[in-house]
């Protein structure tokens, strides 16, 4: 029979002997493998020139643009202009149900006809009844009261002609010529819809000056006067026009926070309406200014912004630096705050990259000509003759 101090002395042991078991096992647990060094790309931050113009998207449009539309309401019967089509001074362009307006100029004809025959029996009674006042059969009150009547019929028959004047108006209306020369830019109606007196039905972009119109953000807007010189260059290429700012909106889009500028084009090669081309301004060009140029390979997010890994010689390690971007002048980042000239950054591969990270610096393996002679030695070899193994095995 076991003593029972005995029986805990064991478990004791045992339990010791478990926990230096689990101590052996942790102290020999391999440490996790070090960062490998990676070699890394390095340029020099320095200062030089901006080479990119700034260019503004703008589209040609003619000085005059006119909405035309019928002066009366009605139903449009027929369309007789198209979309690009030419047109001249008087050419019809649409035309309304003139029935109804003919009826109405019949009636007035026929209110004209009754108010002439109204005044001429009140003049025949005039001059009945002036001829019996010369022989006293009447009294003078008399006479008075028929050429007033006279009078009224006259006053009826002038608002009876006016009114048919007008409803002969109203049936010319019903045919929509245009004002001037120009081309047809837009349809805004259709044959069988009824419009209201002066909707728009088509659009007409008269004959003669063009402009360019573009937008422009707010940060710029300050820097554009009217008068301005500018260049514009057609995408169907041919020398640059010369363009002169006419207008500068006065308030912003409410929808994409810019401000139109209309610029007139000078001379009479004027691109075609509605032609795409690019407008650069001096005065909204930074080109030759002075500024720190990155390739945009070397930026990377961080922390919802833009930065760079900066490499410490000293340490031979990288750290994040945050950057402030301005603008893009061609392939490369214009940077506006965040680094000095004479910083080293990590051009290329910054996605594997980790705060802290020990990096060397990335060399040639060959010298340029010692690279041409090994490519040249290369094709030497491969242009020599296989043994007949190696054909085989080749083949």
């Amino acid at each position: 029979m076991s003593h029972p101090h005995a029986t805990h002395r064991g478990r004791f042991s045992a339990l010791l002997l478990f926990s230096s078991v689990l101590a052996l096992g942790a102290c020999s647990r391999s440490e996790p493998p070090p960062e490998p060094i990676r070699a890394v790309k390095l340029l020099t931050v320095g200062v030089s020139p901006l080479t990119a113009q700034v260019e503004y998207a703008g589209e040609v449009r003619a000085r005059t643009e006119s909405r035309l539309g019928f002066r009366v309401p009605g139903k449009i019967l027929q369309r007789q202009a198209e979309l690009g089509q030419r047109v001249r001074a008087g050419q019809l362009l649409a035309q309304l149900d003139p029935r109804d307006f003919e009826l109405a100029a019949t009636a007035a004809r026929a209110q004209v006809s009754a108010a002439q025959t109204q005044r001429d029996l009140a003049a025949a009674d005039a001059r009945r009844y002036g001829a019996l006042k010369v022989q006293n059969f009447i009294s003078g009150a008399e006479l008075e009261r028929r050429e007033a009547s006279l009078k009224a019929a006259q006053a009826s028959l002038q608002q009876a002609q006016a009114q048919a004047a007008s409803q002969g108006n109203q049936a010319a209306y019903t045919r929509l010529v245009a004002d001037a020369d120009g081309v047809v830019t837009g349809i805004d109606a259709e044959p069988g819809q009824v419009v209201a007196a002066g909707a728009s039905v088509v659009r007409l972009a008269r004959d003669g000056a063009r402009d360019v119109v573009f937008s422009v953000p707010e940060d710029k807007v300050g820097r554009l006067a009217v008068g301005q010189a500018l260049a514009v260059h057609s995408w169907s290429g041919g020398a640059p026009l010369v363009a002169t700012v006419r207008e500068v909106a006065a308030s912003a889009d409410p929808a994409t926070r810019t401000f139109a500028v209309k610029a007139a084009i000078e001379g009479d090669a004027a691109p075609q309406l509605g032609a795409t081309v690019n407008v650069v301004a001096p005065a909204l060009s930074a080109q030759g200014a002075q500024a720190i140029l990155l390739p945009t390979t070397a930026l990377m997010q961080s922390g919802g912004g833009t930065a760079v890994w900066v490499f410490d010689a000293a340490t031979s390690t990288v750290r994040a630096q945050p950057v402030q971007v301005a603008t893009a002048d061609g392939n490369q980042a214009v940077i506006a705050s965040g680094l000095a000239p004479g910083m080293q950054v990590v051009a290329t591969g910054v996605h594997v990259l980790s705060p802290g990270q020990k990096v060397t610096i990335y060399q040639e393996k060959y010298a340029p000509a010692q690279g041409q002679q090994a490519k040249a030695a290369t094709e030497v070899i491969a242009n020599q003759p296989l043994p007949a193994a190696s054909a085989a095995a080749a083949q």
